[in-house]
């Protein structure tokens, strides 16, 4: 990758002579007050073959299984409750600010200006739309960062998401709890709830809700919030993609490779039994249970630390 500050001549010859063979350069510099960051053609080429093979191994499996009318409650839970198709996944974008030589607008789509030697996204274009989205979820991650990470939940929303229903009515169905739907009840009695996260809380059981210590809203999102939180965690994917093509497809499928590990562990301390699908249960209802998912919360949430860090970074750079 090469750097260059570009004068209005080098980046755009059209701005002077009113030649209209690059339309796109007057917003390109009405936003641009920094760097160019060029890819040579080889370069960029290769990161995004290198991309679409990392992301095929998530979502072929996946396709396969939709072909299929085949479920996996791990395996497609970030497909199926999140937003983003696995074809967007796949689509490779080299973020703000960055160059593309060699490259055209039939290869990259229409979100992106043709400049002298190549191609680069319309950051003016989009920020014009979202530059309100973007802000939003800065002070989400800043304010999140900003907390300490609590790890006394040990997984409980998944329970309340089952307590006192009757087996037809549970999530998935498809699959036995580990326990006795009376005893399933009798964990979530006598261990209570301490969920902060606003996504999770909104599946609890209604009789669950009243045995949780906080009240989580959409409104309130930001002020609860926390790092430790196993949702927290891979709703970075969430924030991630919510600011594509702003931010580069290097850092959504990082974002996604980690929310992926968060959701094994998510479900391996739930109420259901997947053993029979490979993942042996962490047995949440006992202390050593406790122990184990603790610590492994608390290692996804160092984990977490630089991958959300790295988006506050980025809206940064967008913001200012």
């Amino acid at each position: 990758m090469r750097t260059a500050t570009p004068s209005h001549d080098s980046i755009c010859p059209s701005v002077e002579s009113n030649d209209h063979r690059y339309p796109g350069c007057h917003r390109l510099l009405a936003w641009h007050t920094g760097a160019v960051r060029w890819l040579g053609e080889v370069d960029w080429r290769a990161r995004r073959d290198a991309h679409e093979r990392r992301v095929a191994a998530w979502t072929q499996p996946h396709l396969a299984r939709a072909r299929e009318h085949r479920k996996h409650p791990v395996e497609d839970f970030l497909f199926t409750y999140y937003s983003y198709r696995p074809t967007q996944l796949r689509h490779w974008h080299p973020g703000a600010g960055v160059a593309l030589a060699g490259a055209t607008l039939d290869e990259v789509g229409p979100r992106y200006l043709a400049v002298p030697g190549g191609v680069m996204l319309d950051t003016a274009a989009l920020l014009a739309k979202r530059r309100t989205t973007v802000a939003w979820v800065r002070e989400l991650l800043v304010r999140t960062a900003g907390r300490p990470a609590q790890f006394g939940c040990f997984g409980m929303h998944e329970w309340a998401m089952v307590y006192r229903l009757a087996p037809e009515e549970i999530r998935h169905a498809d699959r036995p709890l580990r326990l006795t739907p009376a005893e399933t009840d009798q964990v979530v009695d006598d261990r209570g709830v301490r969920c902060s996260h606003f996504d999770a809380y909104r599946f609890f059981t209604e009789p669950a809700r009243p045995l949780n210590v906080l009240r989580p809203t959409r409104e309130t999102q930001a002020d609860l919030e926390q790092p430790g939180c196993l949702h927290a965690t891979m709703d970075l994917y969430k924030w991630a993609y919510k600011l594509s093509p702003l931010v580069d497809s290097d850092l959504i499928a990082d974002c996604f490779a980690l929310a992926r590990e968060v959701r094994e562990l998510d479900m391996q301390a739930s109420p259901y039994d997947l053993r029979e699908l490979g993942y042996a249960p962490v047995q949440v209802e006992t202390p050593a249970g406790r122990a184990e998912y603790a610590a492994r919360q608390r290692g996804f949430a160092e984990r977490a630390a630089p991958l959300r860090r790295r988006l506050i970074a980025a809206c940064d750079a967008l913001l200012h």
